[in-house]
C-alpha cells in the first residue's frame, strides 16, 4: 500500500504554493498599475488568464458550453468576479499598499455569509459565525481607521473601493453554486475571457493602450500576475479541490494573508502601521472563523 505521507506532503506543499502566488497578486498589481492604467491591466489579465484555462481543459478534453443559459451565466460570473472586483483592487493598489489591499480584501467569507444569510437564506447565524463577522469588521475598522480619521482622502476611497471588491468576490461566491453541474474550471475560464471581452472596449476607447510606454517591470508584473498568480493558481486550486477537499483548501484563504503582507514587506519595502498588524490579526481569526467546517454530518 502507498504511503499517504507523501501525497499529503504534496498536497500541503501545493496549499502554500496557492496561498503564496494568490498573496504575491497584489504586489504584482502595485507593480503593474504604475504605468499600466487598471482597466488595460486586468484587459490584459483575464484575456491571457482565461486563454491558458481554455487551453487546459482542451488538453483534458473539455469544451465550454455555447448555449445561451450557460453564456449569461458566464457573463454574470464575469462581472462579480473578475470584471468589478479586479478593476477596483487594481485602482486601490494605487493608492493603497499592497499589504493593507491584501488584508482588506481577503474578507470575501465574511461578505459571502452575509449575503447568503441576508438575501438567500443558505446560512444560518452560529455563535462561531457571528464571531467570525464581527472580528472581521472590526479588522476592516482598525484598517481603514487611520484613514478615515483623516478625512475624505484618495487612500480612504482606495480601500473603500477594495473592500467593495471582497463583497462582489463573496457575491461571486454564492453566484458560483449555480454552476454546480459544470467542471469547475468552466466557469473560471468563462468568467475570464468574458471579463477580457467587457473590458477591452474601454481599455481601447479610455486608456488607448498603443500610446502606452509601460516599464519593463510592470509588463513583468502582468505577465506573472496573469500566467502565475491567476491561470496556474486556479490549476492549482482545482487540483486541490481534488486532494484535500474543499474545506482543507480554504486553508489558503487565511495564509495568503500573513504571506501578502510579508511580500509586499520584502518586495516594495512597505512598512504597516501598528493599527493594520492588530487588523491583520482580526481578519486572520475572521477568516479561520468564516471557513471552519460545520460539525453538523449527515
Amino acid at each position: 500500500m502507498a504511503d499517504p505521507q507523501p501525497r499529503l506532503s504534496v498536497s500541503l506543499a501545493l496549499l502554500l504554493a496557492l496561498a503564496t502566488l494568490w498573496g504575491a497578486s497584489y504586489t504584482f498589481l502595485k507593480i503593474g498599475v504604475a504605468t499600466i492604467p487598471p482597466i488595460t491591466l486586468i484587459a490584459a489579465r483575464t484575456l491571457m488568464a482565461g486563454m491558458l484555462i481554455l487551453l487546459v481543459l482542451r488538453l483534458r478534453g473539455l469544451r465550454l458550453p455555447t448555449d445561451r443559459r450557460n453564456l449569461g451565466r458566464f457573463m454574470v460570473q464575469a462581472c462579480l468576479n473578475s470584471v468589478v472586483p479586479f478593476v477596483l483592487v487594481a485602482w486601490g493598489t494605487r493608492y493603497v499598499d499592497a499589504g493593507l489591499a491584501t488584508i482588506l480584501n481577503s474578507l470575501t467569507p465574511v461578505f459571502a455569509f452575509l449575503i447568503n444569510w441576508g438575501i438567500t437564506r443558505h446560512e444560518t447565524v452560529t455563535g462561531i459565525k457571528a464571531f467570525g463577522v464581527a472580528a472581521g469588521l472590526l479588522g476592516i475598522c482598525l484598517v481603514v481607521g487611520p484613514a478615515a480619521l483623516g478625512g475624505a482622502s484618495q487612500e480612504l476611497t482606495a480601500q473603500l473601493a477594495i473592500v467593495l471588491a471582497a463583497i462582489a468576490y463573496g457575491a461571486a461566491v454564492t453566484f458560483g453554486r449555480t454552476f454546480r453541474e459544470l467542471d469547475p474550471m468552466m466557469p473560471a475560464a468563462g468568467s475570464l475571457l468574458f471579463g477580457a471581452v467587457i473590458l477591452a472596449p474601454f481599455s481601447l476607447v479610455l486608456d488607448r493602450p498603443w500610446t502606452l510606454e509601460p516599464s519593463s517591470a510592470s509588463l513583468a508584473a502582468l505577465l506573472a500576475l496573469s500566467v502565475f498568480s491567476t491561470a496556474l493558481a486556479f490549476v492549482l486550486y482545482f487540483t486541490l479541490l481534488k486532494r484535500l477537499g474543499s474545506v482543507g483548501t480554504t486553508a489558503q484563504a487565511y495564509l495568503r494573508v500573513p504571506i501578502g503582507v510579508g511580500i509586499g514587506m520584502l518586495v516594495l519595502g512597505e512598512t504597516p502601521q501598528p493599527s493594520a498588524w492588530v487588523g491583520l490579526a482580526f481578519v486572520v481569526v475572521s477568516v479561520v472563523a468564516m471557513t471552519l467546517p460545520s460539525r453538523r454530518r449527515a
